[in-house]
């Protein structure tokens, strides 16, 4: 009985696909779940605002990530020996070491909303307008507060304000939405 011998390259390119797709599937299993719960704040609007917060205000939320850089210093490992008349006989050795340090630490920045009991399709439909006649919003208005509609809002409220898709209580005021509120004088 003959048995048939496989030369290694020939082995390697018929197992390779098979370790190639386990290695593919392993790493989808270490991947973050897409359905995780976002941080309060983030998506909607929160009644857990900052601390400090007056009771039965709504807060918004934006995360500034950390920021990190690469430092690479030079390490004396062992001095320089000298000549007894002061010369250098051998000059220090030095090794590079890396490092990462943190510039910037996480931060959350916090901002005041509508609750959501005034986010109601009445509202949400006049936000769609006003966006709409800002050339933000295309889509038809619907008074639900949809991906499209906080699309906009955040093109709306990046460049002076937060830069998320739930509603400001500043932006708000700004589209004329709600009223501000008047000094007593």
């Amino acid at each position: 009985m003959s048995q048939a011998i496989f030369p290694p390259a020939r082995v390697l390119r018929l197992c390779f696909p098979l370790l190639l797709s386990l290695g593919v599937a392993a790493c989808d299993l270490a991947a973050p779940a897409a359905d995780a719960p976002p941080e309060p704040g983030v998506v909607e609007a929160t009644r857990n605002g900052p601390e400090g917060a007056p009771p039965g205000s709504c807060w918004g939320r934006t995360v500034s990530p950390a920021v990190f850089e690469t430092v690479t210093e030079q390490v004396q490992v062992e001095p320089a020996r000298m000549n007894p008349d002061g010369s250098v006989a051998k000059p220090p050795v030095y090794r590079s070491e890396t490092h990462q340090e943190m510039v910037v630490a996480r931060r959350d920045n916090w901002f005041e909303t509508p609750c959501p009991e005034v986010l109601t399709p009445e509202f949400v439909a006049s936000l769609q307008r006003a966006l709409s006649a800002r050339g933000l919003y295309a889509q038809q208005i619907t008074g639900t507060l949809d991906d499209a509609t906080r699309a906009a809002v955040q093109r709306y409220q990046k460049p002076t304000g937060p830069d998320s898709g739930v509603l400001s209580l500043e932006t708000a005021r700004g589209l004329g939405l709600i009223a501000v509120a008047r000094d007593p004088a």
